[in-house]
């Protein structure tokens, strides 16, 4: 894993004294009555390497630009009067699995995390609904490559080996799901080959010792450049279409610690505005984003590049995002209750309760 800490709150205080000192002529009384005061909350936050970092680097690049935000704010006030500056800091964490995220959430060392949809109830039953969903953040992006051109519908995957990553995750429940309703058993009609890490499909691809994976973006750009031939066999986000079952395949939200949102709900407020904005701007000026994306070691920035467009990647928040989000959860549920978070011997846990959807 990856960390990136905004720093510079010292210095950001301090520029904010030397101002206000200017301003009111430098005495200590005033200086006392007239100061700005920069509250700042520590958001720690963890991404997986893919669409959720890629849709979160301009929020990652401004963060690093806090004292110049501060400077800005107070050279934009003439009378100085004393005010409260609510400013998050950030500690970003990059993770190549979801497994690396999850034991932060779980202990507190966590604030905010980006995960798989389907995740984000497994540990809501797992705290006792101390997980909140804040957002969806990326739509369906998953899809099954073939080095050759055998594959052109869910039937032709039938006696054939997948290689994978996402056990116990969206990718592996969206794929059992989707086979069982094509007619096959995930568990004797197909044999999956799970990875621990989508690049290791990559690697299975690239030395031949694959030939049909399942990929998200932007792993599937990735694996096309070191395989020219290797192809796009199937859209999974088309394939779940095609069933009408009225949802959406959804890839990853952003979650949070219900305590932690109950203390500073402020800061909460102030991370879904810049994220979405963020995400905005992603999504916006792909060959910047690209740039950002390579220098924060996410994926190559050509690769990025290619891949921005088809990386489905959103901040959907309130009500919108409850109803997709339990749309495509219900859906799991009907189909392995596990998959959302109910234990399999006791029949506990299960659909999360109107607590885990933020703001809806």
């Amino acid at each position: 894993m990856k960390q990136w800490m905004k720093k510079g709150l010292a210095a950001c205080l301090a520029l904010v004294m030397c101002l206000s000192l200017a301003a009111c002529g430098g005495t200590e009384q005033e200086t006392t009555e007239e100061t700005p005061v920069v509250e700042s909350v520590t958001v720690r936050v963890a991404a997986l390497k893919g669409p959720t970092a890629m849709g979160m680097v301009k929020l990652m690049s401004d963060s690093e630009d806090f004292e110049e935000d501060v400077e800005d704010f107070v050279d934009a006030r003439e009378d100085f009067e004393r005010v409260t500056i609510q400013s998050n800091l950030y500690d970003f964490t990059l993770a190549a699995s979801a497994d690396e995220v999850t034991p932060g959430l779980m202990q507190g060392e966590l604030d905010i995390a980006c995960v798989p949809a389907n995740l984000a109830s497994v540990l809501y039953n797992r705290t006792d609904g101390g997980i909140v969903t804040l957002a969806v953040n990326t739509l369906g992006v998953l899809y099954i490559v073939e080095n050759g051109n055998s594959v052109q519908s869910m039937a032709d995957l039938a006696g054939r080996t997948i290689a994978a990553s996402g056990k116990g995750s969206t990718p592996e429940y969206a794929l059992r799901y989707l086979l069982s309703e094509n007619g096959i058993d995930p568990d004797t009609g197909v044999t999956i080959d799970w990875k621990s890490e989508h690049s290791e499909c990559v690697a299975a691809l690239a030395s031949g010792a694959a030939t049909i994976a399942m990929l998200p973006q932007p792993f599937v750009t990735v694996a096309q450049t070191q395989l020219p031939d290797l192809r796009v066999a199937l859209d999974l986000t088309e394939e779940w279409d095609a069933l009408d079952n009225g949802s959406a395949l959804l890839t990853g939200v952003v979650v949070a610690r219900a305590d932690f949102v109950a203390e500073h709900p402020a800061a909460v407020e102030e991370f879904l505005t810049s994220y979405a904005e963020s995400v905005e701007w992603v999504n916006a000026n792909t060959a910047e984003a690209a740039e950002l994306i390579g220098g924060y070691d996410i994926v190559d920035a050509a690769v990025a590049e290619k891949a921005l467009p088809y990386c489905n990647i959103v901040c959907i928040t309130g009500s919108e995002m409850k109803d997709m989000l339990s749309g495509y959860l219900q859906v799991l549920f009907d189909a392995a209750p596990a998959s959302v978070g109910q234990d399999a011997e006791t029949g506990e846990g299960g659909l999360p309760g109107d607590d885990f959807y933020y703001g809806a």
